[in-house]
């Protein structure tokens, strides 16, 4: 039977990848706030700490880069490919997404609330807490990712997907979900369970849910 879940669109021909061969080397160092980059490629680069209000990556790649408790709200990636991520504080709310690959990257406290994310692939990272409250996500992928605490109260999420990844706390609280596909994810307690209306869930995955709506509404399970 085919699955009426539609999945993420995010079609290869736009990834960050097809301006590799046209982009050059930058300077991180003289990166500022508010700045505009576009067509450059960063190695091994240190933002911690740095006020990055504003900034706007178009067609950039970074491979090695620790934002630590860099003030990142309000920033724009677009086409973008972020590598080997560290920041065990990360500060971007209310920043844009569109077309970005966050690859092989750790991420402690995640501050990306009042984000808008679209086309985006999160791909082999181990996340901590990520706030993503009142966040608006449209075809979004997190695959084979380890996740803390995901907090996605308040959402509006279309076409999401969790292959291969865990979590040990799923928060839905008035979100709004649609496609949003929880089969490949692996999660130990979710909290605002009418949240997940418009979820697809697996039926190994109903019977867990049953047990947490049980104990919501102080039912007892008895054999």
């Amino acid at each position: 039977m085919k699955s009426q879940t539609h999945p993420p669109r995010i079609d290869s021909r736009d990834s960050p990848d097809r301006a590799a061969s046209h982009r050059s080397a930058g300077d991180a160092a003289a990166i500022e706030s508010d700045d505009e980059r576009e067509l450059e490629f960063f190695s091994d680069s240190d933002l911690s700490g740095r006020d990055l209000t504003g900034l706007t990556l178009r067609e950039c790649a970074f491979d090695g880069l620790d934002i630590d408790d860099a003030n990142l709200r309000g920033a724009r990636f677009i086409e973008t490919r972020l590598s080997t991520v560290h920041a065990p504080v990360l500060r971007m709310s209310r920043s844009t997404w569109r077309d970005v690959v966050l690859e092989r990257s750790r991420l402690g406290s995640a501050e990306l609330f009042d984000t808008t994310w679209n086309a985006v692939r999160i791909s082999s990272c181990k996340l901590g807490y990520v706030n993503l409250r009142g966040s608006r996500l449209t075809d979004v992928v997190f695959e084979d990712c380890t996740i803390d605490e995901l907090d996605l109260g308040g959402v509006t999420a279309t076409r999401v997907a969790f292959p291969g990844s865990s979590v040990k706390t799923l928060d839905v609280t008035r979100a709004t979900l649609k496609h949003v596909d929880l089969r490949g994810l692996d999660f130990r307690a979710v909290h605002g369970l009418e949240g997940l209306a418009g979820a697809t869930v697996n039926e190994f995955q109903v019977t867990e849910l049953a047990a947490l709506f049980a104990a919501q509404l102080g039912i007892v399970v008895e054999g």
